[in-house]
C-alpha cells in the first residue's frame, strides 16, 4: 500500500479544530455549547464590505492579478499611511489570508532545515506552516508569570546558529494577547540587524489594543527595511474571516520579488474576496471605535470572572481578543475532551483550546487553556461559571 509523506505525517493537528467531533457529540446529546475555543469574532462584518459584493455585475469572474488588484494595493497602501505605516503599492502583495502570507514568507527567506525562532506560546499553525515549509522551529519560552512578555534577548542569542533565518512575533499576539512595547520592539530589531536575520511580524490584530496602549509596528522601526516582513489579514479587522484575504509586506526588493514568483505559482487572490475587502477600508471609524469597546468590556468581564475561581492564574491580555489561563488540572486536553463528552451544566457546556497545541516545546502547558473572548458579555458570564463549576466535579 502506498504511503503518505513525512512531512504529511508530521503535519501537526489544529489544536483548536480537533475536539469539534466531542462539540458535535455534546450538541446531538441537546446540550448548548460556548464555544470559547475559536477566534471568530461575532461582531458584524461592516456593511461597505457586504454591499459591495451584493450588487455586483460581473459577466465573467476573471484572475486578478498575482500581486492582487492594482485598485485595492493602492487603496491599502493609503490606508496604511493614515496610520502611520510607510508602505508603498510595490511593497504589498495580497495573498489567500495571512495564512498563505506566512507561507510566502517562509518560502521567500527558508530553505529545507533552515530555523526560526518563535516566542512560544503562539498561534498553532505556525507549525504547520513550518512543518509544510521544511523549517524547524525553534521555540524561546515567554512565561505566563510575566504575562508573556518578550523573554529576555539573551535567551533569543542563546538559541542562534547558521541555520537561523528570522525571527517570527505575533503582536498583539495570539494566543496571549500580549502587545510587545516600542522597547521591545527595538530590542529585537538589533537582534536582527546584528545577525542578519529577517523579523517576521504578524500583526493581524493590530487594531485591537486596550488601555490607551498603542501598536508599534515593524514598518515603522528605522534602519531594519530589509529584515522587516509584515503579515497582514481583514479576518479580525473587519470581522471577514470567511474573506481569506491577507497580505505580505517588505520593503526588501529581493524577498518581494521572490514573493511575487510564489504568487504567481498559486495565479491569484480570490477576486469577489478583495473586492469586498477594498471596500472595507471605507469602514468608519466609528465601527472600530464600538468594536474596541466591545472587546475591552468583555475582556475586563472575562479576567475579572476567572479571577474569582480558586486555582485559576490568567494573565491579563494588553491586545487581540485572547487570554491564556492556568487551571487547576493535570491535563487541559482531557479535560477539554471530558467538558465536551461527559459534562453538561443544566444541559450546557464550554469549549475551551487545550494551549499546549500553542508550544512546540513537548510538555509545556499541559494545564493551560486558550480563551478568545469572541462571545456576547453575558454569554462569558456564564461559561466562567460552567467552568467554575466544571472544575469542582472534575476535581472531585
Amino acid at each position: 500500500m502506498p504511503k503518505v509523506s513525512h512531512k504529511g505525517s508530521n503535519m501537526p493537528e489544529s489544536p483548536i479544530r480537533k475536539l469539534v467531533p466531542y462539540s458535535e457529540i455534546a450538541k446531538k446529546k441537546g446540550h448548548k455549547v460556548y464555544h470559547l475555543n475559536i477566534g471568530q469574532p461575532d461582531i458584524r462584518t461592516p456593511e461597505v464590505a457586504m454591499n459591495s459584493i451584493k450588487n455586483l455585475d460581473i459577466k465573467v469572474l476573471e484572475y486578478s492579478h498575482s500581486a492582487g488588484f492594482e485598485s485595492y494595493r493602492n487603496k491599502l497602501s493609503q490606508y496604511y499611511k493614515n496610520h502611520g505605516l510607510p508602505i508603498d503599492v510595490a511593497d504589498i502583495i495580497i495573498t489567500t489570508g495571512g495564512s498563505e502570507a506566512l507561507l510566502f514568507a517562509m518560502g521567500s527567506t527558508m530553505d529545507v532545515d533552515d530555523e526560526i525562532i518563535i516566542p512560544e506560546p503562539f498561534y498553532a499553525n505556525y507549525n504547520g506552516f513550518s512543518t509544510a515549509s521544511g523549517v524547524k522551529v525553534v521555540p524561546v519560552i515567554s512565561t505566563i508569570e510575566t504575562g508573556f512578555a518578550l523573554p529576555p534577548i539573551a535567551d533569543f542569542e542563546k538559541l542562534i546558529t547558521a541555520k537561523t533565518k528570522a525571527i517570527l512575533i505575533c503582536n498583539p499576539g495570539n494566543p496571549t494577547g500580549y502587545l510587545y512595547s516600542k522597547e521591545e520592539m527595538m530590542q529585537l530589531a538589533e537582534l536582527v540587524k546584528k545577525y542578519d536575520l529577517f523579523l517576521i511580524a504578524d500583526e493581524v490584530y493590530r487594531e485591537f489594543t486596550y488601555d490607551g496602549d498603542t501598536h508599534y509596528s515593524v514598518m515603522n522601526i528605522p534602519g531594519i527595511e530589509e529584515n522587516a516582513i509584515m503579515i497582514d489579514s481583514v479576518s479580525k479587522r473587519y470581522s471577514m474571516c470567511g474573506a481569506r484575504i491577507g497580505c505580505i509586506v517588505s520593503k526588501n526588493k529581493e524577498v518581494m520579488a521572490t514573493a511575487m514568483k510564489f504568487a504567481q505559482a498559486r495565479l491569484s487572490p480570490p477576486t469577489f474576496a478583495q473586492i469586498a475587502s477594498e471596500a472595507a477600508l471605507d469602514t468608519p471609524q466609528s465601527y472600530f471605535d464600538e468594536v474596541i469597546s466591545e472587546y475591552r468590556e468583555r475582556r475586563d468581564i472575562l479576567i475579572a470572572e476567572l479571577n474569582k475561581i480558586d486555582g485559576v492564574k490568567v494573565a491579563k491580555p494588553k491586545g487581540a481578543f485572547y487570554c491564556i489561563a492556568q487551571l487547576p488540572i493535570d491535563n487541559a486536553d482531557k479535560f477539554a475532551q471530558w467538558l465536551l463528552e461527559s459534562f453538561d451544566y443544566n444541559g450546557e457546556t464550554v469549549m475551551v483550546a487545550p494551549a499546549a497545541g500553542f508550544y512546540s516545546t513537548p510538555g509545556v502547558g499541559l494545564n493551560e487553556v486558550r480563551i478568545a473572548y469572541v462571545l456576547k458579555k453575558e454569554d462569558l458570564i456564564k461559561s466562567v461559571h460552567i467552568l467554575k463549576e466544571a472544575l469542582q466535579v472534575y476535581n472531585s
